[in-house]
This record gives C-alpha cells, structure tokens and sequence, in this order.
C-alpha cells in the first residue's frame, strides 16, 4: 500500500473539504430530525433518603436524633444492602399494587425504570424513577419510598430511614440533549467524511500531476502538453 505523508494527506482533506462540510451537516440534519421526531421523551424524578438512628421513645412522631460514630458505621454498611432491598420483586410487586400499575407495566418494565444509588462516604440514598408520563414517574419515586421505609421497619424492626425530598415534577426530558445528539451526530459525520475521502483516494488511481508521474514510475518528465481548447475560436469563424 502506497504510503501517504502528512502533507499529502492533508492536501486531500483540503481539496474534499466542500464533501466534508456536507456530509457533516447532512449527519447533524439527520440529527436534529431524530432528536426532535423519532426520539421518544423520558421524564425521571428523584427522591432522596437518609439512614439515621431514631429516639426510641419518640419513634411515633418520626424525630431523628443524632447519630453516633456506631451508628454511621452500621448506616454505611446498610447502604449496599437496602439499595438492593429497593428493587426486591416484593416492592416492585407491592407499588404497582398500591399504584394499580397492573395493566400498564410489568415487574420486569418497572425494576429496569428504577435506579438506585447512594452518594459515596454518605448515608444517603437517591432513588429514580424514569417513565414516559412526569407524572408517573413521580407517583413512583414516592411510593417505593413509603414501601421501602415500611419493608426496612417490617424486615428490621427499626425506623432509621427517613425521607429527605420528595420526588418532584419535571417536565423536562432526561433523556433529550438536542446539542449533545447534534454534536455527536457531527462527529459521526466527521469520521464518515474521513473514510470517504481516504477511501475514494486510494479508488481514484488516475494521475493528475507531473509529481505524481515522476512519484509513481521514478521517471522524469521531460514535457509537458498544455490543455488547448480551441473551440472558441470555431465559434468566431477562426478569428483571432
């Protein structure tokens, strides 16, 4: 394979360059079209919930005390643990229960819609729920929370996980970035603009230089004839 140096190289970018642009913009027209026709739109919302050690004798009126250095310990490992506990099937199963969520979704649908995750060297746990409807997604987020504070009392016999913030409305998709999908639909145009043009390069084995003859058969050109159009000229009756 005949190798090409940087210069040459980008020589023949600079003479694509007109093919380059319109790939890339074709690329990121298709884009826009996708994100703003075909993308389906995905509301999430978020509810936060703490590990905390509880009053005894206050437990009725949910009071959370201070948690001692045992407690954060315990707490910290919990974690990991309830995390899991929040997708259990007996959760899933028991918020589309409460909710009526039989005839719209299944246990599978609505674990994968779930995403649980705890913000490191915390005790803290965020909770999100991502569905088609705002609405939705938000009477989810909520009812696990209520069913899993009620799972860990029932499970643990304790009442150390309580509700930061509530899962909130959003009416603005979680999954629609209208100048990151252009941006990466760009960079694909850009890439298959490249191997258009070093593919059609190698293709294309027609000489258009004397370099590239002397280049290509190690012989040096002794003329050259110059392109004479001399159709004019039998336009004007041969005058000159």
């Amino acid at each position: 394979m005949e190798e090409i140096d940087l210069k040459e190289l980008l020589k023949i970018f600079w003479t694509k360059k007109l093919q380059i642009i319109l790939i890339i913009l074709i690329f990121m027209g298709i884009g826009v079209i996708y994100t703003v026709g075909f993308k389906v739109p995905l509301y999430s919302a978020e509810t936060t919930l703490i590990l905390a050690s509880q009053n005894n004798n206050q437990s009725n009126s949910n009071t959370i005390t201070t948690s001692t250095a045992t407690d954060i310990t315990v707490n910290s490992k919990l974690v990991s643990t309830y995390s899991e506990l929040v997708k259990s099937k007996n959760i899933i199963r028991q918020v589309i229960t409460n909710l009526n969520l039989g005839t719209t979704i299944s246990e599978d649908e609505l674990k994968n819609n779930v995403t649980v995750s705890s913000v490191k060297d915390t005790e803290i746990i965020k909770i999100t729920v991502t569905t088609k409807e705002p609405v939705n997604s938000v009477k989810i987020a909520n009812e696990i929370a209520k069913v899993f504070t009620e799972k860990v009392k029932e499970i643990y016999s304790i009442e150390n996980v309580q509700v930061v913030d509530k899962a909130e409305i959003s009416y603005t998709p979680s999954n629609i970035n209208h100048k990151k999908d252009i941006i990466i639909f760009a960079f694909i145009g850009a890439v298959v603009s490249i191997i258009y043009v070093l593919v059609s390069n190698m293709l294309d084995t027609t000489v258009k230089t004397a370099e590239e003859i002397e280049k290509e058969f190690k012989l040096p050109v002794i003329a050259s004839i110059p392109i004479y159009n001399a159709e004019p000229q039998r336009r004007n009756g041969g005058k000159r």
